[in-house]
């Protein structure tokens, strides 16, 4: 990877994929854009376009200005946002992939998008779902990812991209904001832990879903576009992981910092009826096989490092 064009560059992935790629290659090598711009590092801290990506031209563009050999598409809408606007969704979701994908296939370069748990529906496997099985999802969003996860094996076998991805599940960082996805209450709960002391979820207890801290994902995205490609048997996409967590598993591990932290529940039906149709957990021994997928962060490391790392941000003593 020489020069690498990232899309969404500002969102949860974006902001600290984009900052960790300029580390490892060097800042004038990655090019960050989005549909805004922002008082922000990624903006500042090396080339940075305004694009909207479903304005294939434009992208293609940009792609051949900078020359660009390694394309990661990250521009989506989320869970929860895509079933208020599902129109928008498709044509965010799908037609953004396209035009992404349409660059990669001219610039002959490696692509990455990311797909999601969310791929998954209630007549899947719900605990330790296998690499391969049902994918009947009942969201839209979840309809984008699974056709989204279709539309890269297209183009890898039919025209030879080199794609690439993989199944993340909820993601946890203290960079940026939630940002409307599903498992964001988790993101939510050490922001008001700080803050209130409290917090009410919009999941309801004992619904487990698998989460993962930003630089173990973060880092899996770059291990994954630096294996060798000979080995990759199911690139799009892998089940990755790191643990799979309730709300009270969350609470319990804040208490162990925060010993006066109360969790109470004010269930979001919309949110929770997608919960109930994604996995409790998931398998991800092909990614492990393929690519030596490792994590660095279970629920109570990645707990203390949030927290010392919100205390910083929200400048709390």
């Amino acid at each position: 990877m020489n020069k690498i064009l990232i899309t969404g560059s500002l969102g949860q992935i974006g902001s600290e994929l984009t900052m960790a790629l300029r580390e490892r290659y060097g800042h004038q090598q990655v090019i960050a854009t989005d549909i805004r711009e922002a008082d922000h590092p990624v903006v500042t801290s090396g080339p940075f376009e305004t694009l909207d990506v479903t304005d294939g031209d434009a992208m293609q563009e940009i792609a051949d200005r900078y020359q660009v050999d390694t394309v990661i598409h990250l521009a989506a809408l989320l869970s929860a946002k895509a079933e208020n606007n599902p129109q928008l969704a498709w044509d965010l979701n799908m037609n953004g992939l396209m035009n992404a994908l349409e660059v990669a296939r001219k610039r002959e370069a490696k692509f990455f998008t990311p797909s999601s748990i969310g791929a998954f529906g209630p007549t899947t496997p719900k605990d330790q779902t296998p690499q391969l099985t049902v994918q009947r999802p009942t969201t839209m969003y979840g309809v984008n990812k699974v056709a989204g996860e279709l539309l890269c094996d297209y183009y890898f076998e039919r025209f030879g991209v080199d794609t690439r991805s993989v199944r993340f599940p909820g993601l946890i960082s203290y960079d940026t904001e939630p940002g409307g996805g599903t498992t964001d209450y988790a993101v939510e709960m050490y922001y008001e832990a700080l803050k209130q002391g409290r917090y009410t979820s919009y999941i309801a207890a004992g619904t487990y879903m698998d989460m993962m801290y930003m630089p173990d994902a973060v880092k899996a995205i770059i291990d994954l576009m630096e294996a060798d490609p000979a080995r990759l048997k199911n690139r799009n996409a892998y089940n990755v992981t790191a643990m799979s967590a309730a709300p009270e598993d969350f609470a319990r591990a804040i208490q162990q910092h925060i010993p006066a932290f109360e969790l109470d529940y004010d269930v979001d039906p919309v949110r929770q009826a997608i919960a109930d149709s994604w996995p409790n957990s998931i398998d991800s021994k092909a990614a492990v096989n393929e690519w030596d997928f490792t994590i660095d962060y279970d629920l109570n490391k990645m707990t203390e490092d949030m927290l010392t790392q919100l205390k910083q941000k929200l400048v709390l003593d």
